[in-house]
């Protein structure tokens, strides 16, 4: 009797070879998963740093790349000529190949949405492995959450002082997985980190939330920078530009110095770390 994979369970499949493939010639591999981004640079230095961390960390397997958002993807293949998969034509590549064990690790911060959408991929081709194992996002375990405010404290070190907020701003959601960042937010306060802020793009802390609390807390100076993985288009738009509703002019109108940081998450080498030990799990997962 098969076993379904939805997280971190294993799949039990038959073991046809496909293509005369035999599975000794094949190997495993991981299927690092991403929203994308077209803001080329940053895409290397964020999901690519990710995917070379988890690489790495995995010499076992071949790692490859799948983007959850056809916009971003059309694009990309527009603009430089460089074709990245869906998560489907990302599959489909898979079985056609021959691979016979699969770990999938998505880059999502939360598993909102993005997550649940590929949870239905993965369950659509469970019978094509013969094992399959899937991770979690960024944020999963109370230790996620621990380890992520700690990476982004000594992250933003150089910028921290008595009358400055650090602000980051996420995408947010209204699936129920937006209560993270409110739990994100309440972990900087019990370590009493009381001038860090989360708010959101999306949901909620909404940026008028945010806003309040800085303005309550007395602080003179606000730096600024993105929840995310990548330092997209949100973080350049929203975050960092010269529109009268981005966050920078907001803060600025309210009469806060403002200083905006474009570095993604997954430019933190702590964070890659979080993925890593994600991965780990998965892998483990799949030989049980």
């Amino acid at each position: 009797m098969k076993k379904r994979c939805v997280l971190t369970a294993v799949v039990m499949a038959g073991s046809m070879f496909l293509n005369g493939c035999d599975k000794k010639d094949v190997k495993p591999v991981i299927l690092a998963v991403s929203f994308g981004t077209s803001f080329d640079d940053n895409r290397e230095l964020t999901i690519g740093a990710v995917e070379k961390a988890i690489s790495s960390a995995n010499s076992d397997f071949d790692t490859r790349r799948a983007f959850t958002s056809q916009i971003v993807i059309d694009v990309i293949k527009e603009n430089k000529g460089e074709e990245i998969d869906n998560v489907e034509e990302a599959f489909d590549k898979l079985v056609k190949d021959g691979v016979k064990e699969l770990v999938v690790q998505p880059t999502h911060v939360i598993s909102g949405f993005e997550y649940d959408d590929l949870v239905t991929v993965v369950e659509k081709y469970e019978d094509k492995f013969d094992s399959i194992s899937m991770g979690m996002p960024l944020l999963d375990t109370d230790e996620d959450y621990k380890k992520l405010a700690d990476a982004l404290v000594a992250d933003t070190e150089s910028y921290s002082a008595d009358d400055t907020a650090i602000v980051f701003m996420g995408h947010g959601t209204h699936h129920e997985a937006n209560e993270s960042y409110g739990k994100l937010q309440n972990v900087f306060f019990e370590n009493g980190n009381e001038n860090y802020f989360v708010g959101t793009v999306e949901g909620t802390p909404a940026l008028e939330d945010v806003v309040k609390a800085v303005k309550d807390g007395g602080y003179k100076k606000v730096v600024l920078q993105p929840l995310m993985v990548v330092a997209g288009d949100h973080a350049n738009n929203d975050m960092a530009g010269d529109e009268e509703d981005s966050w920078k002019t907001v803060f600025e109108n309210e009469g806060f110095e403002v200083e905006c940081i474009l570095r993604g998450l997954g430019e933190i080498k702590a964070v890659q770390d979080i993925y890593v030990s994600h991965t780990a799990n998965a892998v483990t997962a799949l030989k049980k």
